[in-house]
């Protein structure tokens, strides 16, 4: 045995969100398999220690969608430097949506793009699942070979609206005996317009081209409608209103095969935040007001919505700096949401550790219906040891991300990952 090959963390907390337990103990991991969590070991001679003081020990992130710029946008990112991201933010595995270009419609692409993303993996780096396009074209007309896409995705969607909702009827019908993931965005694009952020008096004030809550929330009465009538489980992205978060109580209430994820973002900042014209604040959808945050957060607490997507989107220095209005939606934080998700709801109170971690990692695995890792011994470790007190500034020498589109560049934050386990 080598001094590599075995671990221990002393004294660290340790959080599982699969058996809901937050204690302090000692970990023992040796050859990639989590041998031992006791209040405290004996000494191992030939173990690697680490100190876990103020540390936590727990499983890794799971995000449910995100963004790579390859292919076709390698400026923005690559799958080694989106990979290199999600390791430095604690996301063991990350999910990608099929915007690229060309897009993910074909079997061959996906292949390809898994054999290129595991040969970039080791112990200590995330694994790539890729989403396939649920239809064909700019204008989704016409469903993809759904059969021939299935053993290669981890689900379907085609991360935008879906605006002929006889197709959607069709596509929910054809894949209701399959068992695979859906996942369908709430937006009425007809409503939502030329509209840059939430519609109120604040867009009025700020003078900027307003989205009304009805875009979502017609879109997603109309989803839930349809899902009723035909009972296909799907997956409900990127909630951002109350109204929103009412309807899927009442549709889970009455049980219906749905799961729901909000963007970090959307916990975390409303839309006074904008009053910056910051244009990495310029989102899809756009922030709510502060009573939609409210609600959303009291959502992750009751379990109404289920999990907290990260949402990555790189865009480069020029695609992002101009005007609030003219700026594509997005912005990166797979390095950055856990630590600040961390400070701005557990640290006040608003979210415990654990309903904090089941929302990252625990529930997204359910959406995926992915086994989620379990810290008990004999399994492999699939972990992260996160410093909650850990100050560092986002800067573009400190990200691994390509792209730098955040409201936080150039702050001093608080957390960072200081190890990761992934066999």
């Amino acid at each position: 045995m080598n001094s590599q090959s075995s671990t221990i963390i002393e004294q660290v907390r340790v959080l599982d969100p699969l058996t809901q337990t937050d204690r302090i103990a000692d970990v023992w991991i040796e050859e990639g398999v989590i041998k031992a969590i006791e209040s405290q070991l004996p000494p191992r001679e030939n173990s690697n220690y680490i100190s876990g003081q103020n540390c936590i020990f727990a499983p890794g992130l799971v995000d449910l969608y995100s963004h790579s710029g390859e292919p076709g946008h390698e400026d923005r990112e690559t799958l080694a430097s989106l990979l290199k991201a999600a390791t430095a933010g604690g996301c063991t595995r990350v999910a990608i949506l099929p915007n690229t270009l060309p897009p993910l419609d074909h079997p061959a692409l996906i292949s390809t793009l898994q054999q290129k993303s595991q040969g970039f993996f080791d112990s200590k780096s995330t694994r790539l699942h890729f989403w396939a396009s649920l239809t064909l074209g700019r204008e989704g007309q016409k469903m993809t070979e759904l059969a021939d896409l299935m053993p290669v995705a981890v689900g379907f969607t085609d991360n935008r609206s879906l605006e002929d909702l006889g197709l959607l009827r069709h596509l929910l019908e054809y894949l209701k005996p399959f068992g695979q993931n859906i996942a369908l965005s709430p937006v009425n694009q007809q409503l939502k317009g030329n509209g840059v952020m939430r519609e109120g008096e604040t867009s009025i004030r700020f003078g900027l081209p307003g989205d009304p809550a009805i875009s979502e929330t017609t879109a997603l009465a109309t989803i839930l409608e349809i899902v009723g009538e035909i009972n296909t489980p799907v997956h409900l992205m990127r909630i951002s209103t109350r109204r929103g978060v009412e309807l899927i109580r009442e549709a889970k209430m009455r049980g219906l095969p749905i799961t729901a994820s909000v963007t970090w973002l959307h916990l975390l900042l409303n839309t006074g935040s904008i009053a910056s014209y910051h244009p990495s604040l310029h989102l899809a959808p756009p922030l709510g007001n502060e009573s939609d945050r409210k609600a959303l957060i009291a959502a992750i607490k009751e379990g109404i919505i289920d999990a907290i997507a990260i949402d990555h989107r790189p865009y480069t220095y020029e695609e992002k700096t101009v005007s609030f209005a003219e700026a594509p939606p997005g912005a990166i934080g797979l390095e950055l949401a856990l630590p600040l998700l961390w400070e701005k709801l557990v640290i006040t109170g608003q979210l415990s550790a654990l309903q904090l971690w089941q929302a990252l990692s625990l529930n997204p695995c359910h959406c995926l219906q992915q086994k989620p890792a379990s810290l008990t011994p004999g399994n492999r470790a699939e972990a992260i040891l996160f410093h909650p007190q850990a100050s560092w500034k986002v800067t573009a020498n400190n990200l691994q991300s390509l792209s730098h589109n955040t409201f936080w560049l150039n702050q001093t934050i608080t957390g960072k990952v200081l190890e990761m386990w992934n066999f």
